[in-house]
Parts: structure tokens; C-alpha cells; sequence
């Protein structure tokens, strides 16, 4: 029989929860940011986000709206369709108090094409090889301020396009990660 990894953990890496860890469950194509990858996106934002609004579409583990919190973002809103994934991040919710964290359990096309709240940052880090990113692009516009960017996780390198312009872009094993901004 396979032994359960239920104790998989990660750490918030600077902010008001610096070191806490949250715990998440084993779920297919949940993966959590590395730590490098996140100490570099949040070198990209400025290290601290103080007064943002920040949505953490597919939230998996939660450790990026978390990590935004713990930086100084006013809210982040978390969505994770995944039902052990989201009781995780209430589980941590509850565990950090982290009363400005929204989490839905909801399927994150369906929250964006309801979504009325504009947010300055977006970060998107779907399970892989579904094409999800493609489908997310279009839809983000319409929730994004005008000075928002969006952080995107890939299986894949993204390029400039008509609507998108990509900022900054790293790669880190089989992760493309990238900062984007609206055209």
C-alpha cells in the first residue's frame, strides 16, 4: 500500500508570517511554488505589496495568496477547485488568522466569468497540460486594474501577444514562470 505523504508542508518565506508553514494534501497536479521561484516573483512586485488586492486563481497549496498577505496586501482571494485542497487553505486560514484571505471552493473559469472585483495582482498556476492557461488568458482583463499584473506558472515559455506583454520571465526545472501585463 502507498503511504499517504499527509503531512506535506511549505514555508512563507518573508512578511508578518515569515517561516509559518502551511500543510496541503496530496492532490493530482498540486504543486507548490518553489521558494526560489516565489523570493524571485516577489523581488519582480516589489517585495511588498501593501494595499493590494491579489487573486490566487488554482491556489493549491495557497502559499502565494498567503505569502501576499503576509507581505501587506490588503485582500487575496483564493479560489481552488479541489475539495481537500480548499479545506486545507481554510485549515491554514484559521491557523495564520488571516482574516483578508477569501477562499472559495469554486472552478476558477466559472469565478472569473462572475467576478466583479478588480485585482492589482492575479497569480495563476494551473495543473499542467490541460491548456488551462489559454483559456484563463482572454478572461483576466476583465478583472485586472489598469495597472494590474498577473504572474503565471506554465509548463510552457509564453511570448508577447496581441493583448499581453511579458514583463519578466525565468525558468526553474520544468517550471516557466512569467509576469505579465495587459496591452
Amino acid at each position: 500500500m502507498a503511504q499517504s505523504k499527509a503531512n506535506n508542508t511549505v514555508r512563507i518565506s518573508a512578511g508578518e508570517w515569515r517561516s509559518r508553514l502551511l500543510k496541503f494534501p496530496d492532490v493530482d497536479g498540486l504543486r507548490p511554488t518553489p521558494d526560489r521561484v516565489r523570493q524571485t516573483v516577489f523581488n519582480w512586485l516589489g517585495q511588498e505589496l501593501h494595499g493590494l488586492t491579489c487573486l490566487d486563481l488554482f491556489a493549491g497549496t495557497g502559499v502565494m495568496g498567503f505569502e501576499a498577505i503576509s507581505r501587506g496586501a490588503k485582500q487575496a482571494v483564493l479560489v481552488e477547485n479541489s475539495r481537500p485542497a480548499y479545506q486545507a487553505l481554510l485549515d491554514n486560514k484559521t491557523s495564520l488568522k488571516a482574516e483578508h484571505a477569501t477562499i472559495l471552493n469554486q472552478d476558477a473559469l466559472h469565478f472569473l466569468k462572475q467576478n466583479k472585483v478588480l485585482f492589482d495582482v492575479v497569480f495563476i498556476d494551473p495543473p499542467y497540460n490541460k491548456g488551462l492557461v489559454d483559456q484563463v488568458l482572454p478572461l483576466l482583463k476583465s478583472v485586472l486594474s489598469p495597472d494590474g499584473l498577473i504572474y503565471v506558472e506554465a509548463e510552457m515559455a509564453l511570448s508577447d501577444s496581441s493583448d499581453w506583454q511579458v514583463l519578466k520571465q525565468g525558468k526553474a526545472g520544468n517550471v516557466f514562470y512569467h509576469l505579465l501585463k495587459a496591452l
